[in-house]
């Protein structure tokens, strides 16, 4: 009896490629962040994602074991495409299978390395080969629709003493053109890994993939925002997250905005921030050395003094610019808050200072019923009854 015939297994069709080492940029595939494919919420989430926009129809599915896989799965296929492109740039040979440790995994996507760290990434790989994605997006033909998970398989290695030592894993084939057929690749800050909402996250990934650098920004409406997040949260609630994104300013590179168009509809708006850090030292491309005429270097600021000139003591004070606004409830001409405009604005500066509380009492009515005014000194009548 001859034997059932097996298909060949995908891992021994592809070649392995073993992931590049070092830190570099991290790179992103552009649908994967202009539609949503991905669940927002931390949360067990079992409803499917339902998408259709012109002739783009997507429809995520997860099922009840593991869940729909979330924007924080999405960290290993960000890690998939950066390692594709590296290789792809340096003129290696790269393939759908690919293998590494779960460290260099968690250490590019910014993650710990601790046990219950790698416990989680094992149920993000869990994620994602389970959740099942139908497109059309990049399919020539008219109502074709391209299915694959995320993963098309995955396998853990150990060593001798049960330790994990690597994973395999074999990306879907629609991802894989994406990044190196068309290069629909965008690069994204590193700063993204930090970003802990799962809104936020969201909203960087669109941003950067419609805004990119474009000086003038970009502008959507918060109805269409909550139809391409593919959130389950309701549009009220939706529009409040969205303008405490506004308030917080989270994402890295741009800033947010909150418009109204000619219709009354509300609008967010984004631009390329300002004021973004740079090199502290920024050579002009001289081939040498340019002074540029000060006593010390140019790459040097000299330290502030206390004057700017050659004298080392400081000015008199200038009493006569000073005017006196205050008014003394004494009558008489003399008072410094009441004397005549004509009298010397120092004198009554001298007067004023020399005056204390003791002099105040010392000075008291010589006659009952006689006031003290209480700036100058002076006894002043009081009218009898």
């Amino acid at each position: 009896m001859a034997a059932p015939h097996r298909s060949p297994q995908p891992s021994g069709q592809l070649e392995l490629f073993r992931a590049l080492p070092g830190a570099f940029a991290p790179r992103d595939a552009q649908d994967l962040m202009a539609y949503p494919f991905f669940s927002l919420a931390k949360t067990h989430r079992v409803a499917p994602i339902d998408f259709a926009a012109g002739d783009i129809a997507i429809r995520v599915e997860a099922v009840p074991d593991h869940g729909m896989a979330t924007i924080w799965d999405a960290d290993i296929l960000i890690w998939a495409a950066s390692q594709i492109v590296e290789a792809r740039d340096a003129g290696l040979r790269t393939s759908r299978f690919m293998a590494a440790t779960p460290y260099e995994i968690l250490r590019f996507v910014g993650r710990g390395t601790s046990i219950r760290d790698y416990q989680r990434l094992k149920a993000a790989l869990d994620r994602l080969q389970s959740t099942t994605v139908s497109t059309s997006i990049r399919q020539r033909g008219e109502g074709r629709r391209h299915r694959f998970s995320w993963i098309n398989e995955w396998k853990e290695r150990t060593d001798h003493d049960g330790r994990p030592a690597g994973i395999e894993l074999i990306v879907p084939d629609w991802f894989y053109c994406a990044i190196v057929e068309d290069a629909l690749v965008l690069t994204i800050d590193r700063a993204y890994f930090a970003l802990t909402g799962g809104l936020d996250r969201w909203l960087y990934r669109l941003v950067r993939k419609h805004g990119g650098h474009q000086p003038d920004g970009w502008r959507f409406d918060f109805h269409h925002l909550h139809l391409k997040s593919g959130s389950l949260s309701p549009f009220k609630r939706f529009a409040f997250e969205l303008r405490d994104i506004i308030r917080r300013q989270p994402l890295p590179g741009y800033t947010l905005f909150l418009e109204l168009d000619g219709r009354a509809r509300t609008l967010l708006a984004f631009e390329p921030a300002c004021g973004q850090t740079v090199d502290c030292l920024v050579p002009s491309g001289t081939q040498g050395h340019v002074p540029s005429g000060t006593a010390p270097s140019c790459y040097r600021e000299p330290k502030p003094d206390l004057t700017p000139c050659t004298e080392n003591e400081n000015r008199a004070l200038n009493l006569e610019s000073n005017v006196l606004t205050l008014t003394c409830c004494c009558s008489a001409t003399s008072c410094g808050d009441n004397a005549s405009p004509f009298q010397s604005a120092t004198d009554r500066l001298i007067r004023k200072a020399a005056f204390t509380c003791d002099d105040a009492r010392s000075r008291a009515p010589e006659r009952a019923g006689a006031a003290v005014c209480p700036r100058c000194g002076r006894s002043r009548p009081t009218s009898s009854r």
